[in-house]
């Protein structure tokens, strides 16, 4: 199943989505209507390599709680994803079991073909 993760709030999120070419095959996941499962952290994580890859240094949570003067470990990237959405970088599309990372012009082409 191909699905990306999102949220529907962000204007970054809006624009890549109505860039997208037309699939049937694409499932909709915004991630603060429907919080992330812990079994879909856990794929993504294994998908992308690690969970520090999924995770968001630009949250604003990020900088109040002053996590950059942390030596953060993969148990702490996976359980502040799963405790609020805005630590996972958005979006995140899962296509034919590979993982797309980020809103980068890279790998929003590289979306673009997989999803073509």
């Amino acid at each position: 199943m191909n699905k990306i993760y999102y949220l529907a709030s962000c204007d970054t999120c809006r624009k890549i989505i109505k860039s997208l070419p037309k699939s049937d095959s694409l499932v909709f996941h915004d991630i603060k209507q429907n919080p992330i499962t812990s079994e879909e952290l856990e794929i993504m994580g294994q998908l992308a390599g690690s969970f520090e890859a999924l995770f968001s240094r630009k949250a604003q949570l990020y900088k109040s709680l002053d996590l950059k003067n942390t030596a953060l470990t993969e148990a702490d990237f996976k359980s502040y994803i799963l405790s609020h959405y805005t630590f996972l970088s958005r979006p995140v599309f899962v296509i034919d079991d590979k993982i797309y990372i980020g809103n980068s012009q890279k790998v929003i082409l590289e979306v673009h073909k997989a999803l073509s």
